[in-house]
Order: structure tokens, then sequence, then C-alpha cells
């Protein structure tokens, strides 16, 4: 028969394999796995002590083990790919680019963007730029020196 440290260890495990369900990373899993396996020791009667030396060990190193894997599953994207291969390349003003005005555009390569040159003032058309940054769909951009 179950003890009242089954109900507790189970009620624990579940609640943290569900929370880990709404969170990235791994991060309340282990400790989900701890508190299952502390549930079943519980469960052929063993001690206590030995329920939580085996939740703290258990989630210890599944927690290490599983952070491995999260943060080869959930690396940045490097830079280089998608939109984010334009930053650094230098491009030309093909609508004047107006302070605080999203309307101006720029032509990168064979593409065109909005685009805005935030604290540069007015950018005239033909004016070289480079990218700095992408913000949405446009592109934050400073006049090439």
């Amino acid at each position: 028969m179950p003890g009242p440290w089954f109900w507790i260890w189970a009620f624990l495990a579940a609640a943290l394999m569900i929370a880990e369900m709404f969170t990235a990373g791994f991060f309340l899993l282990p400790f989900g796995i701890g508190a299952a396996a502390a549930a079943a020791l519980d469960f052929v009667g063993v001690d206590p002590g030995w329920q939580w030396a085996t939740f703290l060990a258990l989630s210890t190193v599944s927690f290490l083990l599983l952070r491995k894997l999260a943060d080869r599953i959930t690396h940045d994207q490097p830079i280089g790919t998608g939109a984010d291969r334009l930053v650094g390349k230098t491009g030309l003003v093909t609508e004047e680019l107006v302070p605080d005005n999203v309307h101006g555009r720029v032509r990168i390569e064979r593409e065109e963007w909005r685009a805005d040159a935030p604290g540069f003032g007015n950018l005239a058309i033909g004016t070289r730029v480079v990218v700095d940054a992408i913000e949405g769909t446009h592109l934050i951009v400073h006049p090439e020196e």
C-alpha cells in the first residue's frame, strides 16, 4: 500500500511534467523525472530518506543531460541566414530616408527593403548605406563612411 509520500511525489511529478509543456529548454522535466522515481520508491516501501536522495541525484543527472540536449536543439540562428544575412551589407537608398518615417527604401543586392536611419537625419536617394540590424520588416542602416 503506498504511503503518504507516494501521493506527494506523484502529484509533484505530474505537476512538473505538465508545467514543462509550457516552458522551453527542458528545465522542469528533470525534477519531474526525479519525483516520479521517488514515488516509485515509496510505492515499493523504501525509506523517505532514500526517496529524497534518489530525487536529488536523479534530478541533477537528468538536468545536466537534458541541458546538453536542449543546448543542441535550441541554439540561436547563426548570423548569415534568413534576413540576418543582410547585416553588414551595403546598399543604395532608392527612396529618401526621413527620421521617424519608415517609408524610405533601400536596395540591397536585388532586394528592396523599407529602412530607417535613426540619428542620421535625412538620407537622399543614391546615398550608400550599411545595414546595422533588422527590426521586424525594415532595416536599420547608417551612411557608408
